[in-house]
């Protein structure tokens, strides 16, 4: 399997709660600390114009394009430079690459992405490109056989029919959930605090947590749902949105998960898309630990329960 991340996931957002420093330290601690070999990390390359309005609209990319503040804009809560759109585009490629990697080898984490506020037309929060949304219409995109299969010719198929998204954020993934609803080929599944930004879009399955869900409840809301939910639908992919931010010292939000508790989520998730033979790509999403360490660590268990399960 492969890490995907780029030393470019970088931009001056000025004084903020989002640690964007995260994603360096987190390559580097799966790199230096548990010695994960350079080799198994890949850099994407920017989404492509035609990628991005596979979802976004027209008018709002050229908003974003010309660094304009307009009624589709104004909602993130991120300055709007270059630098931080050329970060999004590149994120995009990220969640892409990563997705296209869980094709091949059954896994991939992308040490980045998961940007799910991003609505069609609009930002949201800290996320202006729903590299989420992008990737699993990259992978649907019809593609020649030879794209796929190394040289051979023949007419054009899809790569993949049927997604799900399992986002266990800290809050709901409502831009993804707006985009997929009514689409049956790909269903969107949310496990996030009720009482809490954003206002909720209707996901094809959603688990409203109340304040203060620990380990034990939360992974068994888990254990009830989510394999029943694999087996109905049977995805072709899992994009898993594993945010760090349903810790218990999160500043933004009041689950009360510990670090084991996130660890043992994402080992299940792992578990149960290779025990299904599902190919699953992950995205970090979000973490806004009081101290940045213990962030670092949610997502580096992440990689960690990715690289126990790989295949290739």
């Amino acid at each position: 399997m492969h890490f995907v991340y780029s030393p470019t996931y970088f931009a001056d957002i000025g004084i903020h709660v989002f640690p964007i420093e995260k994603y360096r330290l987190v390559a580097e601690t799966l790199h230096q600390s548990h010695k994960i070999p350079s080799a198994a990390f890949v850099e994407p390359a920017p989404a492509t114009r035609e990628q991005l309005l596979r979802v976004h609209t027209e008018r709002y990319l050229h908003d974003l394009e010309h660094c304009r503040w307009t009624p589709r804009t104004l909602y993130s809560e991120l300055p709007l430079t270059r630098e931080i759109v050329r970060m999004f585009t590149l994120v995009c490629g990220g969640t892409i690459r990563a997705a296209e990697l869980a094709l091949q080898t059954g896994a991939a984490v992308h040490i980045g992405g998961g940007f799910h506020h991003a609505f069609a037309e609009k930002a949201e929060g800290f996320c202006y490109l729903n590299d989420l949304a992008v990737a699993v219409r990259e992978v649907q995109a019809p593609t020649s056989f030879s794209q796929i299969f190394n040289g051979k010719s023949g007419q054009a198929q899809k790569k993949i029919q049927r997604a799900m998204v399992i986002d266990c954020d800290l809050h709901q993934g409502n831009g993804t959930a707006k985009i997929f609803q009514h689409d049956p080929t790909v269903f969107t599944f949310s496990m996030h605090q009720d009482e809490l930004y954003p206002a909720k879009e209707a996901s094809d399955f959603d688990v409203h947590l109340e304040n203060g869900v620990g380990d034990e409840a939360y992974l068994q809301l888990m254990r009830a749902h989510i394999p029943k939910l694999l087996d109905e639908f049977r995805p072709e992919l899992i994009l898993y949105q594993a945010g760090a931010d349903p810790f218990e010292h999160d500043q933004l939000g009041d689950l009360k998960l510990t670090i084991a508790g996130l660890a043992e989520r994402d080992r299940l998730v792992f578990q149960w898309a290779s025990e299904r033979h599902i190919p699953i790509a992950a995205t970090l999403g979000g973490g806004y630990a009081h101290n940045t360490a213990d962030t670092v660590t949610i997502h580096v268990n992440t990689g960690l329960a990715a690289w126990a399960n790989r295949r290739g």
